[in-house]
């Protein structure tokens, strides 16, 4: 059984200096993207294209797109194997191609995230789930680039009380 999900965000430009598009060089890239209910996002172009480097670009926020999506999956399938994650963070990198004379596309993402988890017994299990997660994230179904993943899992650090000495 199919179910749809459907998804509404607006972005409005807000880069017009006075002239519109009267020239390449003429107009602001800035846009700002809403969603009911949520803090607006500042986006601009990439500073490559003439964009603030100061916003939020459509290549970091695909990126963040495909990273958040692999950590919420990932999640999810812990859980539902009985590892307790007690940290996660993802330095995700990607690479886009330019095509002359203009465009362009996505070759590649690569995932890099760091689990923690509590039971040192589950490290190997831990690790294995990313195939799982990988599989059930929406996004990466979404592209037509391969999403690679670098995982490392390792265990929570406990530290006792200090002893006095």
């Amino acid at each position: 059984m199919k179910t749809a999900h459907h998804y509404a965000v607006r972005l409005a430009w807000t880069g017009n200096r006075g002239t519109g598009t009267s020239g390449y060089r003429e107009y602001g890239r800035e846009h700002t993207i809403t969603s009911a209910g949520k803090h607006p996002i500042d986006g601009s172009a990439d500073r490559t294209f003439h964009g603030n480097a100061d916003r939020w670009n459509p290549e970091e926020l695909l990126l963040t797109a495909l990273s958040q999506c692999h950590m919420l999956s990932y999640l999810h399938v812990a859980v539902r194997h009985g590892v307790t994650v007690v940290a996660y963070t993802d330095d995700a990198v990607g690479t886009m191609e330019q095509l002359p004379p203009v465009g362009g596309r996505f070759t590649s993402a690569t995932l890099r995230p760091r689990v923690t988890i509590s039971d040192p017994s589950q490290l190997d299990l831990a690790q294995s789930l990313h195939a799982e997660a990988a599989r059930e994230c929406f996004i990466a179904a979404s592209v037509n680039f391969p999403v690679g993943h670098e995982a490392m899992t390792v265990p929570e650090v406990v530290t006792g009380p200090e002893s006095a000495d």
